[in-house]
């Protein structure tokens, strides 16, 4: 081939590799828990998911789901294949925290942005070299802990039980209530733990009947948080009861029936959008994520995992809309420009709150992200 010919073909060839990198897809690996304990909070995210918007300037986005089956051990095969064998440009997942907290290491090692679907502080906190990449969209337990106790302090409880997971979901928020409970005068009078596939819980419930608590918090989540519930009211508890925004959603509802009424917990807004003030910013987001979802899902099928879900996606669409305007997807430099652009949101109003992210802050969440809700009627109603 002549000189010229081959600078031409060169040329052509050159032209063709930055077209087709220029026009590559964005690729989104998400493990989810679609079996196994935490289907409850998976499967609706899963729903969420599939209404997520396909495109970002001109940018395809692909989503490839996995199912983790609530295992750590496969949460984190599932991200190592998205690493290695998919070459994604940002994780999302998994559903419940214990499937999380293996992902935050292996976000740091393969240099790969982390969103969390799942909702313990212990997964960004406290920032440092392994979860710099890691971020997520859900209040911390130290928000949804002050607006809870103050609700506790307002209706003059004193003496408070615990039973909550034993795991990273139930340990932060045992930790925090610790914390926060203490400084407002409240004795917490007993402690105790079960695991999210037990079965029954009364030995443990007998134990806090025991210490006569004016209220209990249970730090459960998705339907294996209805047992100590249950649990409770059988067992003729007659003080308030708490639980945590894991229970946000209509199975548990279902499961816990009757014995969920009167029931209070703090969660993001959304659960109760139609009922907060027309001034907060929050309503209208809330209001768009719920008419969506249950257009496609039927009536009353909002959850906190859904409005999860949507507010990762709104956290994820904002770091791709900067990031895309530096680097191309498929590359080691897109995914750092992507984690550097999570870093810098600020003013994001999600359906449960406003996102100021920061290199010490990777949630971004303040005291709007919680309000107080009470189960009543089958319902969710705003406690103002």
């Amino acid at each position: 081939m002549q000189p010229g010919r081959l600078l031409a073909a060169s040329a052509a060839v050159l032209a063709s590799l930055f077209t087709a990198s220029a026009t590559a897809d964005i690729h989104v690996g998400v493990t989810l828990s679609l079996t196994g304990p935490g289907a409850s909070l998976g499967i609706p995210t899963q729903n969420a998911i599939r209404l997520f918007p396909k495109e970002i300037a001109s940018q395809k986005i692909v989503y490839t789901i996995l199912d983790d089956s609530s295992d750590p051990t496969n949460s984190a095969r599932n991200f190592k294949r998205f690493a290695d064998e998919d070459k994604v440009d940002v994780v999302l997942g998994s559903s419940t925290s214990p499937a999380t907290m293996p992902l935050v290491i292996i976000a740091s090692e393969k240099k790969i942005p982390h969103i969390s679907l799942a909702a313990s502080a212990r997964i960004v906190e406290p920032q440092d070299a392994t979860r710099r990449w890691t971020f997520k969209a859900i209040a911390n337990e130290n928000v949804v802990v002050a607006a809870t106790v103050a609700h506790m302090v307002a209706t003059k409880v004193k003496t408070l039980a615990f039973i909550g997971f034993n795991d990273a979901y139930g340990e932060s928020w045992q930790s925090e209530l610790d914390a926060q409970a203490a400084k407002a005068g409240i004795q917490r009078v007993a402690t105790e733990k079960y695991a999210r596939t037990d079965t029954t819980v009364t030995a443990q419930v007998l134990k806090i009947l025991a210490a006569h608590p004016d209220a209990v918090l249970v730090a459960g989540a998705g339907t294996p948080g209805a047992l100590p519930q249950k649990t409770l009211l059988e067992r003729g508890y007659k003080g308030r009861i708490y639980q945590t925004y894991g229970i946000a959603n209509r199975d548990f509802l279902r499961l816990a029936g009757k014995d969920a009424e009167g029931a209070y917990f703090a969660a993001g807004g959304v659960l109760v959008a139609s009922q907060l003030d027309p001034a907060n910013p929050i309503r209208a987001i809330g209001l768009e994520a719920t008419k969506a979802y249950e257009a496609a899902n039927g009536p009353d099928s909002m959850s906190i995992f859904v409005a999860n879900a949507y507010d990762a996606n709104m956290l994820l669409r904002a770091g791709l809309a900067t990031a895309l305007a530096k680097e191309k997807p498929g590359t080691e430099a897109f995914r750092i420009a992507l984690r550097d652009a999570l870093e810098q949101v600020k003013g994001l109003v999600t359906t449960q709150g406003v996102i100021n992210m920061s290199a010490s802050d990777h949630v971004g969440y303040d005291a709007r992200a919680a309000v107080m809700v009470q189960i009543a009627g089958g319902a969710w109603k705003y406690v103002r």
